[in-house]
């Protein structure tokens, strides 16, 4: 299987198990937002947010590394069960620090939902530490499979929790909770990871190794929560928690994007660190990267285009003033897309002081921009912020990755998109129905032109498979 196929396979697999909870999460936004109020949004959107900043501090990022080193020695079952049973006592001694901690510090922090902040938490740790095992030891269907678990439960007590039992915010929370815990029982029973894990197992050499890569990716975890999420604590204390919600509607949008691209990173990076220092790296990265400029710019400009006809069918009307954030928020997106697919080239060097350098810098411009414009343009500056700070870094990474890899870009490709996206934020903010729907055909067709080539090599992938299945029976 070449390279590529191999990467589309992977992808897919991956895809079964976001994609679908992930869509379905995203048409049921208009029932969160007619449901809840603002502030209800707001404060779990804000709580969420807390959970991500803490999970790299809590376990040193030790589930990338994790999933790293795993990938060094499959089918090592004597180094795969060091590996992870070191990792897993860590993550539980550091869980059982963390309680300790918040159980000192929560009698000063003044909220309903303060709770939630510390047990969802541990779930989520341990359901995103057994899913990267999974990951590492190459077992995509399982992780698959445990992120549509989790995705599918979080989706049916929303939906029970919020619209027929009434808990408001606290549905919202619970159904998070139990994704998480069904995600680790299925993992745990049909993994079978219990068989790896035993004291007698624990190698802190190993240990120190895989810390020693993964504690350096904290900065970079946490620089990315300043970029995406320090946003929201900088809204909530000058504009207010309404406010946040709003913004967190607007971002609903470029999150479905997001997630499109963290499939893909998943197993992009496994293929990058594979190919790394294959003889043809430069052709088969600026291949992939000529695939994910092509897609992933036609998709944004695509959402950028049909949002006019779409936003009042998912946004309630309170949340009307999110309509305008939207088509900053998805460029920012996209130029996240572009930083991501550098950082795998740092990740397969194993180069992560590279990583953190360029993300704590990309932060600190987010949010100074931020602070800085927040009283004179409102929430304008939280998004116009985050692209500024998403595009320097991808401009910082571009040029420093030719260190190790030479990408190469269709320059007329380039130039192209910069016209496509004048015309299509142009129409977005005239919104004039007959506009929009001329630049919405327009951008349709510019889109699946410059796709062609892309969209035939997955076909005839499809066809190959499906030819293969059919002969074989």
């Amino acid at each position: 299987m070449s390279k590529e196929k191999q990467l589309f396979k992977n992808t897919a697999i991956v895809s079964l198990g976001k994609i679908c909870t992930q869509l379905i999460t995203f048409f049921l936004l208009p029932l969160y937002t007619y449901i809840l109020t603002a502030e209800e949004y707001g404060i779990v959107d804000l709580l969420n947010n807390l959970v991500s900043l803490l999970i790299p501090i809590v376990i040193l990022q030790i589930d990338q590394g994790v999933f790293r080193y795993l990938l060094d020695c499959r089918g090592q079952e004597e180094k795969e069960k060091k590996i992870i049973s070191s990792t897993i006592f860590f993550v539980i001694g550091q869980s059982v620090i963390y309680l300790i901690v918040f159980a000192l510090v929560s009698k000063f922090i003044h909220n309903d939902y303060k709770y939630f902040l510390a047990i969802n938490l541990v779930a989520t740790v341990f359901s995103t530490v057994l899913l990267q095992i999974s990951r590492g030891m190459g077992d995509n269907t399982r992780y698959a499979i445990g992120s549509f678990i989790t995705g599918l439960v979080t989706v049916v007590l929303n939906v029970i929790l919020i619209a027929v039992i009434r808990l408001g915010a606290y549905g919202l929370l619970i159904a998070t909770l139990f994704g998480n815990i069904f995600c680790i029982i299925y993992l745990v029973i049909a993994k079978k990871i219990y068989k790896y894990i035993s004291v007698k197992n624990i190698d802190y050499s190993n240990l120190k190794n895989i810390l020693k890569y993964s504690a350096l990716l904290v900065p970079n975890m946490l620089s990315w929560w300043v970029v995406s999420a320090s946003d929201r604590l900088i809204i909530s204390s000058v504009l207010g928690l309404a406010t946040n919600g709003i913004y967190s509607a607007a971002n609903h949008f470029s999150g479905v994007f997001t997630t499109l691209n963290n499939i893909f990173s998943m197993t992009w990076t496994e293929s990058a660190s594979i190919n790394i220092d294959a003889e043809d790296r430069n052709e088969f990265f600026s291949k992939i990267f000529d695939i994910v400029i092509r897609f992933f710019g036609a998709l944004c400009l695509g959402v950028i285009a049909y949002m006019p006809f779409a936003f009042s069918l998912f946004i309630n009307e309170k949340f009307g003033e999110a309509y305008w954030q939207i088509p900053i928020l998805l460029l920012a997106t996209l130029f996240n897309v572009f930083v991501s697919f550098l950082g795998s080239i740092y990740i397969a060097k194993k180069l992560t002081n590279e990583i953190a350098k360029t993300s704590i810098i990309s932060a600190i411009i987010n949010i100074i921009i931020n602070v800085c414009l927040i009283k004179y343009i409102g929430l304008y500056a939280a998004s116009i912020s985050t692209l500024i700070s998403y595009f320097l870094m991808f401009v910082y990474r571009l040029l420093d990755s030719k260190k190790y890899v030479k990408l190469s870009v269709e320059k007329n490709l380039i130039f192209s998109f910069i016209i496509m996206y004048t015309l299509s934020f142009v129409g977005y903010y005239m919104r004039n129905t007959i506009v929009c729907l001329i630049i919405a055909i327009i951008i349709t067709i510019y889109a699946i032109y410059i796709n062609r080539k892309n969209m035939s090599f997955f076909v005839k992938i499809i066809k190959d498979k499906i030819n293969g299945f059919t002969n074989h029976n």
